[in-house]
């Protein structure tokens, strides 16, 4: 089966939520074979992650609660764009410093990381972050992380331990170690 034959086309779409953060829409699309279904979506302007990664082999990771599953977990930095139009490098540079301190001189782009393809058109560009300097932070007024270090295989066995659960910090602890090991 080729794509072409796979693909839905919108035929009417309503926005049926409009939040600060969500963008909750159902779409009516024609189907391959001619019939017709709902799709319920969230519309997202975007986001990033980065893997931060000092000289000496430590990963900056952060502890978050995350109030949709009432725990903390670890993750990377990461934050939403702004606008649509945001360059994704430019917000990494920023989601960076604001929550860690840190200002890196290398960047790396690790590639998309689409975490809810099912229900949501969210795309994270994830990047590798080397040669950094330390500085202050400026967390937003209802952001709370503890940042916190820990050698780059050790983040390794963690997510394949199931103890790091996040699937952008699983994808960008994987994909940085791979690189990392070739260089």
């Amino acid at each position: 089966m080729s794509e072409k034959n796979l693909v839905e086309n919108m035929i009417t779409s309503t926005q049926v939520f409009k939040g600060k953060l969500l963008q909750i829409f159902s779409d009516e699309v024609s189907l391959p074979n001619g019939n017709t279904a709902i799709r319920e979506y969230n519309k997202h302007f975007g986001a990033v992650c980065i893997i931060p990664i000092t000289d000496d082999g430590q990963v900056i990771l952060e502890r978050q609660f995350r109030y949709p599953i009432h725990e903390v977990i670890t993750e990377i930095p990461a934050g939403k764009l702004d606008s649509p139009d945001e360059d994704p490098l430019s917000a990494a540079k920023r989601e960076l410093r604001e929550e860690t301190g840190y200002i890196a001189n290398t960047w790396i782009h690790l590639g998309l990381f689409m975490g809810a393809a099912a229900y949501s058109n969210e795309k994270i560009n994830m990047y590798l972050a080397k040669d950094l300097v330390r500085g202050e932070r400026e967390l937003d007024d209802d952001e709370f992380l503890d940042v916190f270090t820990m050698p780059l295989e050790e983040a390794v066995r963690e997510v394949m331990d199931g103890k790091i659960a996040d699937g952008k910090t699983i994808a960008a602890v994987l994909k940085a170690n791979e690189l990392m090991k070739k260089s």
